[in-house]
Formats: C-alpha cells, sequence, structure tokens
C-alpha cells in the first residue's frame, strides 16, 4: 500500500503541453525523416546499372553474334570471334605472358612490401618520417618518367625484351603503396602478441610467422589483388620493354587489334573479354577478403 509520504515522494511526470508532440509522434517523425521512399533509393540504382551493364552487353553482342550481323540479340550464337584472336592473333600466348607478369608481380611485391612494412611498423630509425614521406611523393610520379631511367637501367643488364624486366618494372611501381598499407596493417596487430611468443621462446621471425601472418591475410590478399590487376592491365611497360611479339601481354594484343583503315569489333570484343574474365574470378573470389583487408587498414595508419 502506497503512503501518503511515499505519493508525495515521488515526483510525477511532466504532462506533455498542447504544443509539444508527444514521445510516439516525435518517434514516428524521426522515422519519416530517416527512411527515405524507397524509389528514391531504387531509381537511382536502376540508372547507374543502365550505365554499368549496358557496355558489357554491348561487348557481349560484338563478340557473339556473326561479323556483319546487327541484330540486337546475339542469335545465332557463334565464337568465331574468339577463335580468330587465341589462334591467329596469338591471344594464347599474350594471356600466358600476362599471368606470368601478374603472378611475379604478386608475390614479389607482397613479399618486399610485406618486410618493409614490418620494418616502417615495428621498428624506429631517423629517417622513418622522411622515408614515410618518399614514399608518399613516389605515388605522384606518372610510370612514364619511368621509363627512361628503367630502360637505360634494363639496356645495361641486357635485360630487354624480357619478361623479368617488366615483372621487375611492375614491382618497382607497385611496392610504395603496398609498403605502406601493409604497414599500417601491422599497426593494428598488438605489439603485446608479439611479446608474448618471445616469452614462450619464439625469436623475432618465429613470432611473426606464427602469431603475426596469419592476421595479416586480408591485408595481404587486398595488397596482392591490386598488384596483380595492375600488372595485368598496364600497357606501358610491356610495350616499351618487350619488342618480340611471342613475348607481349594482352593490352598490348588488343592495341594490335586497332589501325588506322578499320577494326574488327567482334575480335576486339572477344579479346577485350578474355582481359577482363580473369580481374573479374578473382575480384569474386577474394571480395570478402578485400573488404575485410581495407576495414582493417582504416582503423589507424
Amino acid at each position: 500500500m502506497i503512503t501518503k509520504d511515499a505519493e508525495t515522494a515521488a515526483p510525477a511526470a511532466p504532462a506533455p503541453t498542447a504544443d509539444e508532440p508527444r514521445p510516439d509522434e516525435r518517434k514516428k517523425k524521426r522515422r519519416a525523416w530517416d527512411e527515405a521512399p524507397r524509389w528514391q533509393i531504387y531509381v537511382p540504382l536502376g540508372i547507374y546499372l543502365l550505365f554499368t551493364l549496358i557496355p558489357f552487353y554491348w561487348i557481349l553482342l560484338f563478340a557473339l553474334r556473326p561479323a556483319g550481323s546487327t541484330s540486337l540479340v546475339p542469335w545465332p550464337m557463334t565464337f568465331e570471334h574468339f577463335d580468330k584472336v587465341w589462334t591467329e592473333r596469338s591471344f594464347g600466348t599474350y594471356f600466358q605472358n600476362s599471368v606470368l607478369i601478374a603472378v611475379a608481380t604478386l608475390v614479389m611485391t607482397t613479399l618486399v612490401a610485406l618486410a618493409g612494412g614490418y620494418a616502417l611498423a615495428r621498428f624506429d630509425f631517423r629517417i622513418k618520417r622522411g622515408f614515410m614521406l618518399a614514399l608518399l611523393c613516389s605515388q605522384f610520379v606518372p610510370g612514364a618518367l619511368l621509363l627512361v631511367p628503367l630502360f637505360q637501367i634494363f639496356a645495361e643488364l641486357r635485360m630487354i625484351n624480357s619478361l623479368a624486366s617488366v615483372i621487375i618494372a611492375e614491382t618497382v611501381f607497385q611496392l610504395p603503396l603496398s609498403m605502406i598499407l601493409i604497414s599500417g596493417f601491422i599497426r593494428n596487430v598488438p605489439y603485446s602478441l608479439e611479446e608474448a611468443a618471445w616469452v614462450d621462446g619464439c625469436n623475432r621471425f618465429d613470432a611473426f610467422r606464427i602469431v603475426v601472418l596469419p592476421l595479416l591475410r586480408p591485408g595481404l590478399i587486398a595488397v596482392g589483388s591490386f598488384a596483380f590487376v595492375h600488372a595485368w592491365n598496364h600497357f606501358l611497360f610491356a610495350l616499351m620493354f618487350l619488342s618480340d611479339q611471342s613475348k607481349q601481354t594482352i593490352p598490348v594484343g588488343l592495341n594490335t587489334l586497332l589501325s588506322s583503315d578499320s577494326v574488327d569489333l567482334g575480335a576486339l570484343a572477344a579479346g577485350g573479354i578474355i582481359a577482363a574474365v580473369p580481374v573479374v574470378v578473382v575480384f569474386a573470389f577474394i571480395q570478402k577478403w578485400l573488404i575485410t583487408g581495407f576495414s582493417a587498414g582504416a582503423v589507424k595508419g
């Protein structure tokens, strides 16, 4: 039973005035403000999909319909353009060279950037800030400015017209950004985990291999994927350092399909699809780790 003293001690909730909205009304207004109508979401997304998917459909249309056809539907479907570029235009050889260059660039970039990123993340030295600044400034240098010094170096080493020259050039071009990203990923790993491994008897290398390296998997996948895609799509280094047709890559092969007199649109579309399929497959398999790696590297630098 509530006594009179308890009733006087418990303050009563103030009643809302006539002009002040009730709590449920405020909640409805806030929900109406936050939630946009569905058409405001779907209409822009639909327009974006149209601008994105129509070019892909147009490429498939030219690649799959017979030569000389003007149909807007690839029927009857033919693969003659793919057979032409793969055999007559040596795209099979170009594909093998591109795979070799891209995979080798991925491995070399990841290994060197992993070692350099660990040094930047775990050690302090005098020129550390200057070195980081130099890495950042190197990203503003276009690849065309590196052609002359790299060409002279490779000529002295007799590496012109060699796939190794393109691999080294691609690795050098990818290292600064990759090193900065991996150093950020390593900083997110608590240093106390390595110290605990040292206490258990591990040396620095074993502690890094057993404790730190498994935690860097998303970051390594993100860095490696960018190195692979850049080496796969890069045109300039392969064009300048490789003169033999049997050592050319996919981007240079696509350039050979263009001429001042005429352009074989079917062959060009088929070559573009061959060039795009590996990149699409790679991103389809690694998208989960790629997003995780970006979010892990964005926590702190």
